[in-house]
């Protein structure tokens, strides 16, 4: 489990800064959505996770799965 919150905080930014004010932007929009009082509150709780991660990704500049998809090469430029 450390690993895993290891591999999410660390790493090389590989996000653009289109893409962080991006995923800030839609995360702490869902997570707000998700706080909002709902009849399904699984769903609540999964769009909160989500928007917690995309505003996280975007904070940290690091994406893990980009990072895993891209080969380790830099697409940022």
């Amino acid at each position: 489990m450390n690993e895993m919150i290891e591999d999410i905080f660390s790493g090389e930014p590989n996000l653009s800064m289109t893409e962080r004010a991006v995923s800030v932007a839609l995360g702490l929009g869902i997570a707000a959505a998700a706080a909002q009082p709902r009849p399904n509150k699984l769903l609540s709780l999964a769009a909160l996770v989500v928007g917690v991660g995309l505003a996280v990704r975007g904070a940290t500049g690091h994406c893990a799965v980009k990072a895993v998809s891209a080969g380790g090469r830099d697409l940022t430029g």
